[in-house]
Parts: C-alpha cells; sequence; structure tokens
C-alpha cells in the first residue's frame, strides 16, 4: 500500500505563490508515475502537471510557465511550485500516484491523497 499527504495549501493573493508538498510512505517502489491533479467547485479533477513513468514531466496548458513540478526522491516527496497564481487556480490540489498492483506488474491503481485547499483572491 501507498499513503499520499499533501500540505503546503491555503490563502494568497493574486499574483503570489505557493509550493506545495506530497509525501509518499509505504510501498513506495511500486510508484510507476506521481502527480498533481485539481478540482474546483462545479467542475472535473484535472490533470495539474506530473511526472510519467520515465521521469519525463507534463503540465496542463493552463500553468504552463507558471507552475514546476520536482521530486526528492531521499524524502518521498513531490512539489509543486505555483507561481503568479490567479482566482482561476482555486481549487483543492490532490496528490496522486500510479502504483502497481504487486511487485512486477504492469497493471496499476491510482492512489489520492485528501488534497490540499488553495485559494486565490483577487
Amino acid at each position: 500500500q501507498v499513503q499520499l499527504v499533501e500540505s503546503g495549501g491555503g490563502l494568497v493573493q493574486a499574483g503570489g505563490s505557493l509550493r506545495l508538498s506530497c509525501v509518499a510512505s509505504g510501498s513506495t517502489s511500486r510508484i510507476n508515475a506521481i502527480g498533481w491533479y485539481r478540482q474546483a467547485p462545479g467542475k472535473q479533477r484535472e490533470l495539474v502537471a506530473g511526472f510519467r513513468g520515465g521521469g519525463s514531466t507534463n503540465y496542463a496548458d493552463a500553468v504552463k510557465g507558471r507552475f514546476t513540478i520536482s521530486r526528492d526522491n531521499a524524502t518521498n516527496t513531490v512539489y509543486l511550485e505555483m507561481n503568479n497564481l490567479s482566482p482561476e487556480d482555486t481549487a483543492v490540489y490532490y496528490c496522486n500516484a500510479k502504483v502497481t498492483l504487486y511487485p512486477g506488474s504492469t497493471l496499476t491503481y491510482s492512489q489520492w491523497g485528501p488534497g490540499a485547499q488553495v485559494t486565490v483572491s483577487s
């Protein structure tokens, strides 16, 4: 099993910055990919940024140039640096990991963290 815990959310004014952290614990060697999603009120959950299985990164068009995903493998932590925030970035941000069903398996399941609220005031 893998557990994910986010931190770093909060209230910030437009143009400000926040850094989210996601700490993974448990069977972290079975994580194939990890990233950040967000869900705004009344909207579907969407990918914000993530690391693919090969280590490359991808970003939603809406955050390119403003958000940066990074990780510290020594502490099993993934970060999301968010700059030049706008009210449209207000959402609950979730850490997500694609975890193999068992060692050596190609089948994966999604593990979610409880989420961190980010609110950007205008």
